[in-house]
């Protein structure tokens, strides 16, 4: 039996058990771990996989320019930098945000930042968290043509030239594809560095290149134990493992099997300190498997509950950190008596990430593979792009966005609907009220969906306790997974699983008034803007797909707003 890092320990119920282990011995007949080290596109699609699977050599590669990277770090540490400020969206800012979050400041090294909401409030808070003087900021873009970390450079740029003048650039790091335009600018205006991302890795498969990797340095990591952690999985998922003793391949046939036996809810239950991997994990699963109305749906920090409360289209995944108090073990234990599955993972310390980054992204693979999609592309984040570009370029021209009209309003909240769901909420409701529109709406579940909160809000934790208070009402009362998403950044994430999966999400989008809105240096929209170009975008992209939709509109005290949207939620149940 080979070194198995992070042991993975799993319990089925009987029957998924034995379609795993069936979908094992068609990997092992059929030599598909070798396939997949071959990048052989006849594993998935026949289309371009072939192209996107960079991903599986980056450790060695990474390995050999090592220095790089502690040269690096010692060069941050020595300018005396007080923070960094990584500017990204997705897959440029995901992983960063995990290691802020797990890591911690350590000692002597910049304490890093992460935007990625055009919320202007939010921009504002973490503006006010850095010091501009003395922060060091990554602009991080593969392509360099996405609208928010633009928004976020020219912002940024300009408050930093207001601060130290002419010697901004000193202050900038970029991260981008060879080629990019982000790459042309970056030297144009004389930034400090600029790290190269690989084409053939796709943004969500980038922890573990420089996307991950020079933040990470920024911030005081040990990257060469990072990556020799990490190296330990490539070992043991490498293409002379067989599937029955790869661990990523393992794990991806229980969520490949579970998709296709009707467990498409992957349940992600994480461990105090390193409780944000669960934001990266929702972007790698939802994005790669979430298209051709397939996929898996992660749900990601709902609070556990009794096992009566869910339905057979779980599975539960418990990654724990050596150290952390268990605090969900026993619920877990009684879940898994009741028959749901439930795989548990063992984390070291914050270092042991690196091996998690590479075993999910084998696993999303081979899940990808059993599927029968395409796990690379995101078919459907382009088409919220097209949508919200098209606002954009309409204030850009007319100095405003297009007039809507609620279909109803009350208390200072407006909902607003297309034809199709407004006709039929209309029709649902037996009272036209707030409480009235909102439980026609949440009727609409049934056995199998999904309900899915989508908040362009400040991501503060005032509001993310307002929000998982009405989730977990929601979830109790209907029985069904839930999901909650913070705009625009969900947009890059889970947003391609709710437009490109399953039909069976019910969606409740939540927009404000800004009190406070942020301009955009050389562009007429503002954030405030931008973020309503978003929203709107998306929730025109849902309904044309026809989604099952509302959008509830709370003005400008948000706070206020919410408290009001719980209590109608509950009257509703009442």
């Amino acid at each position: 039996m080979p070194f198995e890092p992070n042991p993975q320990e799993f319990s089925l119920p009987a029957e998924l058990s034995r379609a795993v282990e069936s979908a094992l011995q068609d990997w092992e007949a059929n030599d598909k771990v070798k396939r997949l080290w071959a990048r052989e596109a006849s594993l998935w699609t026949n289309g371009d996989e072939d192209k996107w699977l960079g991903w599986l050599t980056i450790v060695a590669e990474q390995k050999k320019s090592i220095r790089r990277f502690p040269n690096f770090a010692a060069e941050v540490k020595d300018a005396g930098f007080s923070h960094v400020l990584l500017l990204g969206m997705g897959g440029s800012s995901l992983c960063p945000e995990v290691l802020a979050k797990s890591f911690g400041r350590i000692e002597r090294f910049p304490e890093l930042h992460v935007l990625d909401s055009t919320d202007p409030g939010q921009v504002k808070s973490v503006e006010n968290k850095v010091d501009l003087a003395n922060t060091l900021f990554f602009v991080s873009s593969k392509s360099g043509t996405t609208l928010e970390p633009n928004i976020f450079k020219q912002y940024f740029f300009a408050r930093a030239t207001e601060v130290i003048g002419d010697r901004a650039g000193s202050h900038f790091i970029a991260i981008t594809d060879p080629g990019s335009k982000l790459r042309r600018e970056a030297e144009s205006d004389g930034f400090r560095k600029i790290f190269l991302g690989v084409p053939s890795i796709g943004g969500r498969y980038s922890a573990l290149s420089d996307f991950g990797i020079a933040p990470a340095a920024a911030m005081g990591i040990d990257v060469e134990k990072f990556l020799d952690r990490a190296n330990e999985m490539v070992a043991a998922c490498g293409p002379d493992v067989g599937p029955m003793n790869n661990p990523g391949v393992m794990l991806g046939a229980i969520l490949g099997v579970a998709h296709n036996s009707g467990r498409n809810k992957i349940t992600i239950v994480a461990s105090p300190g390193i409780y944000d991997l669960g934001a990266w994990l929702e972007q790698l699963i939802a994005e790669s498997t979430g298209k051709i109305g397939k996929g898996l749906i992660p749900v990601d920090r709902e609070p556990l509950g009794a096992p009566s409360i869910y339905g057979a289209d779980r599975v539960f995944i418990y990654l724990k950190l050596d150290g952390d108090a268990d605090n969900f073990g026993e619920q877990l234990d009684a879940i898994q008596r009741a028959g749901h599955p439930v795989v548990r993972i063992s984390l070291r310390d914050a270092y042991d990430l690196g091996l998690e980054f590479f075993r999910w992204e084998i696993a999303t693979a081979v899940a990808g593979s059993i599927i029968g999609i395409n796990p690379f592309n995101q078919p459907d984040v382009e088409a919220s792009k097209v949508a919200t570009r098209k606002l954009t370029d309409e204030y850009e021209h007319k100095g405003s966005l297009p007039a809507e009209t609620p279909m109803f309003e009350a208390e200072g909240i407006k909902l607003f609907a297309d034809r199709r769901n407004e006709n039929e909420l209309k029709q649902a409701a037996r009272v036209q009220s707030l409480p009235g529109y909102l439980k026609a709406h949440l009727d609409r579940l049934s056995k199998g969906d999904y309900f899915a909160l989508l908040a362009y809000i400040e991501m503060n934790e005032a509001h993310e306790q307002a929000l998982q208070s009405i989730r977990e009402s929601i979830r109790d009362a209907k029985r069904v997974a839930t999901c909650l998403g913070f705009g625009p950044r969900f947009l890059h994430s889970t947003g391609q699983a709710y437009k490109g999966g399953p039909n069976s999400g019910i969606f409740l989008q939540i927009t404000c008034d800004d009190a406070n809105d942020l301009a955009v240096p050389d562009q007429k929209y503002t954030f405030g803007v931008v973020k309503a170009a978003q929203a709107r975008g998306d929730f025109d992209v849902l309904n044309e797909l026809g989604r099952r939709a509302l959008r509830v509109h709370l003005g400008v005290d948000v706070g206020e707003g919410l408290r009001r949207l719980g209590a109608a939620i509950k009257q509703a149940f009442a």
